[in-house]
């Protein structure tokens, strides 16, 4: 999996197509990632304590990798994901530019 936490990404496909924002978590056993602001549902939580009511809790669930394009760091659109060697050590690169990620 190419989109690592803390990558600027944005949704190419689904309900929130344009968006974008920071993973926040990748489920790589998935091809799954958790994006700031994105996907998010409504979940009905039970009280966790007697006397405390229950309540409905905005949850921020998983997109596939496929759905989603990194942000290049110069032109700020999505690009996708290289790799090459620089220094004997192997980088992320951008396919647009170029830059390293």
């Amino acid at each position: 999996m190419k989109i690592k936490k803390g990558d600027n990404v944005i949704v190419i496909s689904g309900k929130d197509k344009g968006k974008t924002g920071h993973v926040l978590k990748a489920l790589p056993s998935r091809d799954m990632i958790i994006v700031e602001g994105v996907n998010f549902k409504k979940v009905h939580e039970k009280p966790k304590k007697s006397g405390q009511k229950g309540q409905i809790v905005d949850k921020a669930l998983p997109l596939h990798v496929s759905n989603v394009l990194i942000i290049d760091p110069k032109n700020h659109k999505g690009t996708r994901v290289g790799k090459k060697e620089v220094a004997g050590k192997m980088v992320r690169i951008s396919r647009r530019s170029g830059a390293i990620l």
